[in-house]
């Protein structure tokens, strides 16, 4: 699965795979979504992690009125959206990310952000929490690309901000999103299961190999590399 001549850069998705903050984002979504008068169910929010914020405002317009959002929509509609998952309690790093993040950045492995989010409270935690992983010139967010996930612009942007082949880096998402848009853009893809989506789902979605926790991840594939 891992490059046979060595990874020299890891793309890591962020909500659900750096941070625990996926429920938070399904709630605040729900509660959006209810005050607009919009069918939903929490549970599709973490489906469509990996997309971004427009893209998923402008799928549940359409899907509820039959129409695109407007761009007036879809700032207004973020923009609540980000304040109400603001304030929500605090997320923490996901357990064993840390620690996966430290590992392949002693082995000489650049690390570089690629999230399908433009969530200031969380890249703002990002130089705290993972500090030198992740500079602002190693970040792909839903400012850097047009098309987000599942195409695979954000794994290539990825690619070359670390100035590497897609036969040298490793993906590692947590949403069957995420894995898609790694294993299109053919980089081999570490899926990790962080919450209720099944490892097999991921698995279908593209991931090279799955691993049932972060702990499993951090431990397993630092043995690897």
């Amino acid at each position: 699965m891992l490059p046979p001549d060595g990874v020299r850069a890891a793309l890591i998705d962020m909500d659900g795979t750096l941070y625990d903050s996926m429920p938070n984002h399904a709630r605040a979504w729900m509660r959006l979504m209810t005050e607009k008068g919009v069918d939903a169910r929490p549970e599709e929010f973490f489906l469509y992690e990996g997309c971004t914020g427009a893209w998923i405002i402008n799928h549940m317009i359409e899907r509820q009125w039959g129409r695109s959002a407007t761009p007036d929509e879809a700032r207004e509609w973020y923009e609540l959206k980000a304040r109400y998952f603001g304030e929500m309690p605090r997320v923490e790093p996901v357990e064993g990310a840390r620690e996966l993040v430290e590992g392949l950045r002693r082995r000489g492995i650049a690390t570089v952000l690629v999230t399908g989010s433009g969530q200031a409270s969380l890249l703002g935690r990002l130089d705290t929490d993972f500090p030198g992983a992740f500079p602002a010139d190693m970040r792909v967010t839903s400012a850097s690309v047009r098309r987000g996930k599942p195409a695979p612009d954000p794994y290539l942007r990825g690619l070359e901000l670390a100035g590497v082949d897609a036969a040298h880096a490793i993906a590692i998402d947590n949403a069957p999103l995420g894995t898609r848009s790694g294993h299109a853009a053919g980089i081999p893809t570490v899926g990790v299961v962080t919450g209720p989506i099944p490892a097999d789902e991921l698995a279908r979605s593209g991931a090279d190999i799955v691993f049932t926790s972060m702990p499993e991840c951090t431990k397993s594939l630092l043995q690897l590399l």
